[in-house]
């Protein structure tokens, strides 16, 4: 499912425009963005949460030469599914 299709189903489900469902959507994503650039945790419950995670820096290959190169330390999203959402998963 891409945006668009999200915006499709969010707007019957709520019987609302479709430009009403990506404006919520687009409200939505720049919220949660938000959120976790400034170090945030977002807890939706029975969905999942969105969190800063670490990755230490460390040593890699060039595939095409095979030289060793440093892989700077960086920041991730971590996203952690809820029990709710698990369990609708896993019942299919």
């Amino acid at each position: 499912m891409n945006k668009q299709e999200l915006v499709d189903a969010v707007a019957g489900q709520t019987g609302t425009s479709k430009a009403e469902a990506a404006e919520t959507i687009d409200a939505l994503i720049a919220a949660i963005t938000t959120a976790v650039t400034q170090g945030d945790t977002v807890q939706l419950i029975g969905f999942g949460s969105f969190s800063i995670g670490q990755r230490a820096a460390r040593t890699g290959r060039n595939p095409a030469t095979g030289a060793e190169i440093q892989i700077a330390a960086a920041k991730t999203v971590k996203f952690t599914a809820g029990k709710a959402f698990k369990d609708a998963v896993n019942a299919k």
